[in-house]
């Protein structure tokens, strides 16, 4: 792989293949680490610690088998603004979803968190679940 210096020569990039099974055997650990965790119940931290273990997994991925890690650090500035915008962006999906029936409770909300009831305006049948709350 050659690589744009920016003063118009090439530099080559060369990792060992032991670097690389290195790489592969820490990502195999890894899956099995998830797998092993979701067997365990944690409550609301498996979701955190799937979630912290796919991101190392991701990171190992970039930076050995994407190369980024012996990239320009201009590409790796660019990749962490992209990260943290998409981050941004699914944080107000989750937190807007989430507390949206408390808010505008006729809004598309399933039922009411504070009485279980369902909520008002839904068709007789219209995709009505069993609410967390009534378990």
């Amino acid at each position: 792989m050659e690589l744009d210096t920016g003063e118009g020569e090439a530099r080559a990039h060369v990792a060992p293949v032991r670097l690389y099974l290195g790489v592969f055997g820490a990502l195999l650990a890894l899956t099995l680490a998830t797998v092993a965790v979701s067997y365990v119940h944690l409550g609301a931290f498996n979701l955190a610690i799937a979630a912290v273990i796919a991101t190392a997994k991701a990171s190992l991925v970039v930076l050995y088998f994407m190369h980024l890690k012996w990239d320009v650090r201009f590409h790796a500035v660019v990749l962490l603004g992209a990260l943290l915008l998409l981050g941004f962006f699914l944080a107000y999906t989750l937190n807007d979803t989430t507390y949206r029936s408390e808010i505008q409770p006729e809004a598309g909300a399933r039922y009411d968190p504070r009485t279980g009831e369902w909520a008002a305006g839904l068709p007789e049948g219209a995709g009505r679940r069993v609410s967390p709350v009534s378990r």
